[in-house]
C-alpha cells in the first residue's frame, strides 16, 4: 500500500461520527457499514429517528438491521419515511407488486443478478438514491449468499492527485444493455451520460460514479484509452478489500444502503441451495453536475 492510500484511508476512517440519541450504530469496520439497533420496522418511527437514520446513512453508507419481523407492506411503509418508492412495469418483475423486486435463487437458477460489482440503475436519468433489501430465507445449509459493499468516496480518495485531476470533468456512458450481454435484451433499454467524479448531494464529498455493471465508455478518451482507465478503476474496486464490508445475511435481516456512493455485489456461493428476499427502491434525483 502506498502513502496516498494510507492518507486516504486515515481521512475516511477517522472522520467524526454523530453521537445519536434515538438509535445506536456499531461499525462494521473503519470505512463502511454499521449495524443499527433501537429500530423496530414493524412500528411507526419518529421524525427524529428518520433524521438520524438519514444522517447515519450519510456517515456509514450501509445500515444493517437484524431480527426484523416485518411483512412486505411494513417494509414498504418503513421505506416511505425516506422518499418515494419506484414502481416498475409488471412485465419487468417476477411477482405482482410493482414496488417490490424479488431477489431469489434456487437449484433451478442458471445465474443470479448482481454477481458483478455495480451500482443499481445508473443507466437511468434518475438512478435510485437508496435501496432496502429484506432477506426472508437464507440458504438451507445456514450460510452463504453474503453481499459485499464498497465505499466510492474512499475509492476516489485513494486515487493519485494526477488521476483525480484527469478524471474530474470527464463523463462516461452508462448502458442498461450491458448486463444482458450474451442474452436477448428487452427493447428500448436506457443509455445515458454521467460525470465520472461527482459530489454527494447531501454531504458534498467527492466520489467515483462509474461501475462495471453499467459503465461502458469515457467519452473524452479514445476507445483504447477508455478501456484501460475503466479497467484500472474497476480492478481497484474488485481487488482493494480495504474499500468494503461484507454483510452476512440472517432471516429477518434488512440492509438499507446509499446507492449513490456505494457499489455492491452478490456472492452466489450457495448453489444448489435457495435464498429469497424482497427489495424496494427509493427514487433518486438526476445526478450531479460535472465538477
Amino acid at each position: 500500500m502506498d502513502h496516498t492510500n494510507l492518507e486516504a484511508i486515515k481521512k475516511i476512517a477517522t472522520a467524526k461520527k454523530t453521537d445519536f440519541k434515538t438509535i445506536n450504530v456499531k461499525r462494521f469496520n473503519p470505512v463502511i457499514g454499521g449495524e443499527v439497533s433501537g429500530i423496530d420496522m414493524s412500528q411507526p418511527i419518529s421524525k427524529e429517528q428518520v433524521a438520524e437514520l438519514r444522517q447515519a446513512l450519510n456517515e456509514y453508507h450501509v445500515l444493517v438491521f437484524r431480527d426484523q419481523k416485518i411483512d412486505t407492506e411494513q417494509q414498504k411503509e418503513f421505506a416511505r419515511n425516506f422518499g418515494t418508492l419506484r414502481k416498475m412495469a409488471l412485465e419487468d418483475i417476477d411477482g405482482d407488486d410493482p414496488e417490490i423486486v424479488l431477489i431469489q435463487a434456487s437449484d433451478a437458477s442458471q445465474f443470479v443478478a448482481g454477481e458483478v460489482w455495480h451500482t443499481d440503475g445508473t443507466a437511468s436519468e434518475q438512478p435510485a438514491w437508496a435501496q432496502m433489501l429484506h432477506i426472508h430465507q437464507i440458504p438451507e445449509i445456514g450460510c452463504g449468499g453474503d453481499t459485499v459493499f464498497a465505499n466510492m468516496h474512499l475509492a476516489y480518495e485513494m486515487l493519485s492527485p494526477g488521476m483525480k485531476e484527469m478524471l474530474e470533468g470527464m463523463t462516461a456512458i452508462h448502458d442498461a444493455a450491458l448486463p444482458w450481454a450474451g442474452y436477448e435484451a428487452p427493447p428500448n433499454l436506457p443509455k445515458i451520460e454521467h460525470p465520472i467524479v461527482v459530489k454527494h448531494p447531501e454531504t458534498g464529498a467527492k466520489m467515483l460514479y462509474i461501475n462495471p455493471g453499467f459503465t461502458t465508455r469515457i467519452l473524452q478518451l479514445t476507445e483504447f484509452e477508455s478501456r484501460a482507465i475503466l479497467e484500472m478503476l474497476f480492478r481497484q474496486i474488485e481487488h482493494e478489500v480495504l474499500l468494503s464490508c461484507r454483510v452476512q445475511w440472517e432471516a429477518g435481516t434488512v440492509v438499507f444502503w446509499d446507492n449513490r456512493c456505494t457499489q455492491h455485489r452478490a456472492i452466489w456461493d450457495y448453489y444448489p441451495y435457495s435464498r429469497f428476499g424482497e427489495r424496494v427502491t427509493l427514487v433518486g434525483e438526476k445526478p450531479y453536475e460535472k465538477i
